[in-house]
């Protein structure tokens, strides 16, 4: 096997050669894409006690329950940033057609702005625990806009899912209490006592739910709102420059030594 400095020192012009085509190549497309700043906004779980009324009213069940939620919490929701309705109302309410230059306001251009955006985004769980959406976009002051926006719309979504379970309960209490104030006014007297203290109870129930849905308790805690980025996160032409000059030398050397073994072969 050749020497390394003998292998450079006999084919310099080839890996020369190898190592300027390739950078500039990948130059003309590093430097051919938009710069894309990125903007983050963080959240943790909150607590789900608060939409629990087991939980609210009883007061031996209260003091086991910490004011956040656990990273457990997050894995679903992480599940519903993969969901292209949060995109497509985000692209909605912003215009993302018009933002990407898809031309007028159509079915298929608000889906496909939609998937641009879903492209340039990413919904994950940190190693800390906190639900973190970044956004990446060449306009530097929509890039926190969007994902504030999709944050919201996680918050929103999960908010609703997690207050559907009482308003369904709230809403068959108040159907079986109308059922059953129906009977009481029909009712004997000895028999109405009795269907009015159930009356009681349902009045009772209806109230502590009533107060769980009406607070509609958040799913997130906003620890930080995305900001402004004053410089491009993406692409990151010198690192992929360099990347590149190294990988080309490192091909170009072994490209010479095959053609260094080939030769020697044949002498």
């Amino acid at each position: 096997m050749p020497d390394i400095f003998d292998l450079i020192k006999n084919w310099w012009k080839q890996v020369l050669l190898v190592v300027v085509v390739s950078l500039i190549v990948v130059g003309i497309i590093v430097y051919a894409k938009p710069l894309q700043y990125v903007s983050v906004t963080t959240a943790v779980p909150a607590s789900t006690y608060s939409s629990d009324k087991a939980k609210i009213f009883n007061d031996n069940v209260q003091q086991l329950y910490t004011a956040l939620g656990t990273p457990d919490d997050l894995d679903v929701i992480v599940g519903t940033g993969n969901l292209d309705t949060v995109y497509t109302v985000v692209a909605q309410n912003y215009n993302l057609w018009d933002h990407y230059k898809m031309g007028e306001k159509e079915a298929a251009a608000i889906s496909k702005a939609a998937s641009i955006l879903k492209k340039n985004s990413k919904v994950m769980k940190s190693e800390y625990g906190e639900l973190k959406v970044k956004v990446w976009d060449t306009d530097k002051e929509l890039a926190p806009q969007l994902a504030n926006s999709i944050m919201d719309q996680l918050q929103s979504i999960h908010q609703y899912l997690q207050g559907a379970g009482n308003e369904a309960t709230l809403k068959g209490l108040t159907s079986g209490r109308e059922r059953l104030k129906a009977k009481s006014d029909s009712a004997a007297q000895e028999k109405k006592i009795l269907l009015e203290e159930k009356l009681k109870q349902y009045d009772n129930l209806i109230t502590e739910y009533q107060l769980v849905v009406d607070s509609k308790p958040p799913v997130l805690v906003i620890v930080e709102k995305a900001k402004v980025s004053d410089w491009p996160d993406r692409p990151r032409r010198i690192q992929v420059l360099m990347a590149t000059a190294v990988l080309a030398f490192i091909f170009s050397l072994f490209l010479a030594l095959i053609l260094e073994k080939r030769k020697t072969t044949r002498k």
